[in-house]
């Protein structure tokens, strides 16, 4: 396990004092590689908190490019990068952020082949695409790996947040899926409030660093809902469908 040098000992000295942080936990996040799925509003806002919190991989997923109404709420981009693989810039943002940090970008598409590739390598995923068919793909192969998976989405005011570890009785994110139904609304259709995307993406950031130092608890099988209009908050027990394609009786066989 690499070692923290004199530099990150001062750049990360407000977690390290924390007693339920301390040198372990610092440690363990820069020996640490995420997989972020999505360089958008989730992604930059969950991204630039990890970089500078000294996670020491990140491993960025996206084909999209940027485009203008982008920045209203995609913070690692900058007008300057309009037309630019969303990966490109948000690996140029999260590099000036912390120097320490290896960041690798794949400007593709998030198929079943590169997912199993990346996945395995990883300790932890973050999901933060805006297409169920991707999300259904992210936990399929998260739950076969058994590599945790923390995933948000957010849509007008209103996010939501769940964490899977994929343990015996917990649930995964198609038991989740199935609630909600196949209609899903896109930023696009439906809009988006700025700080709302900020929030959950914070959220999962934290969520990633608690679970790779090993601190604190997480909703695991549980859906955290955040009203931002109403500024509030929500945890909903998340049941595991016995009949779940995934991780049911009869899961998924490839």
């Amino acid at each position: 396990m690499a070692e923290l040098g004199d530099q990150e000992w001062l750049r990360y000295n407000r977690q390290i004092v924390l007693r339920q942080f301390d040198i372990d936990g610092q440690e363990a996040l820069k020996n640490a590689s995420v997989l972020m799925i999505g360089a958008g509003g989730l992604g930059c806002a969950a991204g630039q908190y990890l970089a500078v919190a000294g996670v020491g991989r990140l491993t960025l997923v996206d084909h999209d490019v940027v485009e203008l109404s982008n920045l209203q709420r995609q913070v690692l981009h900058q007008d300057a990068d309009l037309g630019r693989p969303k990966v490109d810039s948000a690996a140029d943002s999260l590099r000036a952020a912390n120097p320490y940090l290896e960041v690798t970008t794949h400007a593709v598409r998030a198929d079943e082949a590169l997912l199993r590739s990346l996945i395995p390598q990883h300790q932890l995923v973050l999901d933060g695409t805006d297409n169920l068919e991707t999300r259904q793909l992210v936990n399929r192969l998260c739950f076969e790996t058994k590599v945790p998976l923390i995933s948000a989405a957010v849509i007008r005011m209103e996010g939501q947040l769940s964490v899977f570890t994929y343990g015996e009785d917990e649930p995964c994110y198609a038991c989740l899926s199935r609630l909600m139904g196949g209609a899903v609304l896109s930023c696009v259709e439906a809009g988006v409030l700025a700080p709302m995307v900020g929030v959950m993406g914070a959220l999962q950031a934290l969520e990633a660093v608690k679970l790779l130092a090993g601190m604190g608890r997480s909703p695991r099988g549980k859906l955290l809902l955040v009203d931002g209009l109403q500024l509030g908050t929500r945890e909903l027990a998340l049941p595991k469908a016995p009949d779940c394609p995934v991780c049911g009786q009869s899961p998924y066989q490839p």
